[in-house]
């Protein structure tokens, strides 16, 4: 899509009460106007972070990235053969370690995101060392969730109930480890903490007065000009409309009529079934969103 598209969307979004741009992919920075709209973002105010595999931030990119991006989010799935075998090149870790000297040499705030599958928990301590010695200052677990290329090349891959159970565990060992040197982020919840705090996964009040922000967070544009919630091919129902056919704004008010409402039903029924009672509380609540979404007809 052209830049001016993506600007427009920006400054709109703006409005309606967002304060974060984030930019990925696919490979964000293979997308040549992505300097300008990092620049565009910053001139409104807004917070910039932006998701690589790290194998491209050569001086060039990264003197396009300096002064603009807040947090530079750098991918890191384990030793070099499991993030070879998960990036699917056999020079994925080389290349991208081969940049961390010009990454640091930039000042840009930057940390790893680690992608927890069934199989390399055992690698989270590692990577979480290897993110601490590179001078992170975030170390990410985020699961694998089964959309994009991995709906069909990971088949399998996503962790269970016992193994994210067992990852809560880890990573509560790794964040004391850490504490006050490296942030530490994990992007699964305790059942009862979901249970305790319904009002941060559904909301019944009105939306017609109510900033954009306030409904719908994240909110996510995808390649075509789809204007989604919450990620990346998410259940096309759910969709606000499309950036080709109308503005941001334009599409919000026909939303916030009958699609909001609809959202918040979808909401509810997850919530509903996430605040059962099971032995292994450790849930993916975004999964399970995307899961209930793409089951209703």
């Amino acid at each position: 899509m052209p830049a001016s598209t993506f600007e427009r969307a920006i400054s709109d979004a703006r409005s309606e009460g967002f304060a974060v741009a984030s930019f990925s992919g696919g490979e964000p920075t293979l997308y040549k106007p992505l300097p300008q709209l990092l620049r565009h973002a910053k001139a409104y105010g807004m917070q910039t972070t932006v998701t690589s595999n790290g194998m491209l931030l050569t001086q060039a990119r990264l003197d396009d990235l300096a002064g603009v991006t807040d947090t530079l989010a750098i991918s890191l799935d384990g030793i070099r053969e499991s993030h070879n075998r998960m990036r699917g090149s056999d020079r994925a870790f080389d290349a991208m370690t081969e940049c961390l000297p010009a990454v640091r040499a930039s000042k840009i705030p930057f940390g790893f995101i680690f992608t927890l599958t069934q199989y390399n928990l055992d690698e989270a301590a590692w990577a979480a060392d290897f993110a601490f010695q590179q001078g992170a200052a975030l170390f990410q677990i985020h699961p694998l969730e089964q959309v994009g290329r991995a709906s069909h090349l990971l088949v399998g891959s996503r962790p269970d109930d016992l193994e994210s159970a067992c990852a809560y565990l880890e990573v509560d060992r790794i964040r004391r480890q850490y504490e006050g040197k490296m942030l530490i982020q994990f992007d699964l919840i305790h059942a009862t903490i979901l249970r305790e705090n319904p009002d941060r996964f559904f909301d019944e009040r009105d939306a017609m007065t109510r900033p954009l922000a306030e409904l719908v967070s994240p909110l996510v544009i995808e390649p075509d000009g789809r204007v989604m919630p919450f990620g990346y091919g998410f259940s096309a129902r759910y969709a606000l409309g499309s950036l080709t056919e109308a503005t941001l704004p334009q599409l919000a008010t026909a939303w916030r009529v009958t699609g909001y409402r609809e959202l918040q039903d979808l909401c509810l029924a997850t919530f509903q079934d996430a605040a059962k009672h099971r032995d292994l509380p450790i849930l993916n609540w975004w999964e399970m969103l995307g899961e209930h979404a793409a089951a209703v007809h």
